[in-house]
């Protein structure tokens, strides 16, 4: 087995940066109490200004008040690392969140889906910069070893053979060690794992506790660590909070956009879709708009289900200043893709009837586009409904030839000279329900060439009735 470590080193940063439009703006994330607040983590920008983490806010302050603030939440914090356990089950069913602000991933198995570790691993960066997450990522054949190396570098892929030689040049203090353990080798001035490995074993156990030795054979794969594998849950709920009251529409679209791209990671990752989720929007000192939004079939591309939101949240008057967004999809079913022709047709600049027929149901209204459904009656009337309900079980086909437009209602013959072409075609049909109808049915053709279809009643000897017109 090869475990992939993936180490977000600013997680709690990101989090909060990745909903901002302005992410090179300098931000500092505050902790501690309301008469102590320090600052906890910053981005460079912020660093560049002259400020320093464990500085108080008065001292910051004392700088420069050039900076955002947002707090820094460790709740938040495991609730974003739950989330990119759930992003990286789309690649390997062997995900452990074990140690914080990483994910350990077993990528062995999934090459022959994703191809050999250099595509695979540019992939993976591809997707978690998209995201809005920094990252570093480590190679190795156990999950510990992996975990260790990440600390000192990034894109390292080592097999069993070159395990033994880069750890022996790990600095003690980014081995995993317990902290007082790493500074007892310090003092004793061992400083790489190599020198550990050349003290004898006895000596170790009796200096220090039983934990250090089988942190050592885990490092070396003599011992395996124990993991729990993640299990993605059964719905999607993300909530990205505002920097600002936000009044109008247009300065939502950048945080909806990132809330339709984390439940689109989210889907890949269980290999799922949505048909209903609904947007909260959350106000001051009142209860939250909702914007139920749903589909006519499954989905799970961001760019429609954005476009989607988008279309149906324009339309949408806002009663007060918005201060959050939450995005809510309970349901999702199993997702199916569409069978597609290997080679398409279709111009690249056109959009796919999925995606057209939704952005018209969001600019116009669920009920301006209806599909037709088939009904299982002879009565030509009576042989179709409208409807929205996606994958519902077709009629039974009624066989013979039927015009693509059927007048409302029926209307006397306007015209001399057609010929019949075929019929007649019996239909009698309707005595149960009170709509008897006994027709003898004829395809027409006018004089001009166009093709009709008139009826004439079961024993009538008058002109024909015209009912539709045929393409």
């Amino acid at each position: 087995m090869r475990w992939a470590c993936i180490l977000f080193p600013q997680l709690a940063l990101d989090a909060v940066l990745r909903a901002r439009a302005d992410a090179d703006a300098p931000l500092v994330l505050l902790s501690g109490s309301a008469q102590r607040r320090v600052l906890q983590t910053m981005n460079s920008a912020a660093r560049e200004l002259g400020l320093r983490s464990g500085q108080s806010l008065t001292a910051a302050h004392a700088i420069t008040h050039a900076f955002a603030t947002a707090e820094y939440d460790s709740a938040d914090i495991e609730r974003w690392h739950q989330f990119l356990a759930a992003w990286a089950y789309r690649f390997s069913s062997h995900v452990s969140v074990h140690y914080p602000r990483a994910l350990l991933v077993e990528v062995q198995s999934s090459y022959s889906l994703f191809g050999p570790w250099p595509r695979f691993e540019a992939l993976l960066r591809q997707e978690l910069t998209a995201l809005g997450f920094q990252h570093r990522i480590v190679v190795a054949p156990n999950a510990a070893a992996a975990r260790a190396l990440v600390n000192s570098h990034d894109g390292l892929a080592v097999n069993d053979e070159q395990l033994q030689k880069v750890l022996a040049q790990m600095p003690v203090d980014r081995l995993g060690l317990e902290r007082s353990a790493a500074t007892a080798f310090s003092r004793m001035g061992i400083r790489l794992f190599g020198h550990i490995l050349t003290l004898p074993r006895d000596s170790i156990a009796r200096r220090f506790s039983k934990e250090v030795l089988m942190h050592v054979d885990t490092l070396l794969g003599a011992r395996h660590l124990a993991l729990d594998c993640y299990a993605p849950p059964d719905f999607f709920d993300s909530r990205i909070e505002l920097n600002f009251e936000v009044e109008s529409h247009q300065a939502l679209l950048f945080p909806l956009r990132r809330l339709i791209a984390d439940l689109a990671a989210y889907l890949a990752g269980r290999d799922s879709g949505v048909q209903r989720f609904t947007l909260h929007m959350e106000h001051r000192g009142r209860n939250d708009t909702l914007l139920p939004i749903g589909l006519l079939s499954i989905e799970r591309e961001p760019s429609m289900l954005f476009e989607l939101t988008r279309g149906r949240l324009e339309q949408l008057q806002l009663p007060e200043p918005v201060l959050a967004l939450r995005l809510i999809a309970r349901d999702l079913p199993v997702f199916v893709p569409e069978y597609r022709e290997l080679f398409t047709e279709r111009p690249q600049q056109s959009l796919p009837w999925e995606q057209l027929r939704e952005r018209l149901r969001a600019r116009l209204g669920d009920n301006a586009v209806t599909g037709l459904q088939q009904q299982a009656d002879h009565r030509p009337e009576r042989a179709w409904q409208t409807g929205n309900q996606a994958g519902q079980a077709a009629a039974t086909r009624i066989q013979g030839l039927r015009p693509g437009w059927l007048l409302n209602e029926p209307v006397a013959m306007q015209f001399s000279g057609f010929q019949i072409l075929a019929g007649p075609e019996r239909i009698e049909s309707g005595w149960w329900d009170g709509g008897d109808v006994r027709r003898d049915y004829y395809l027409l053709e006018t004089q001009s060439g166009q093709l009709a279809w008139g009826y004439r009643r079961v024993g009538d000897t008058g002109p024909l009735v015209l009912h539709g017109w045929f393409a």
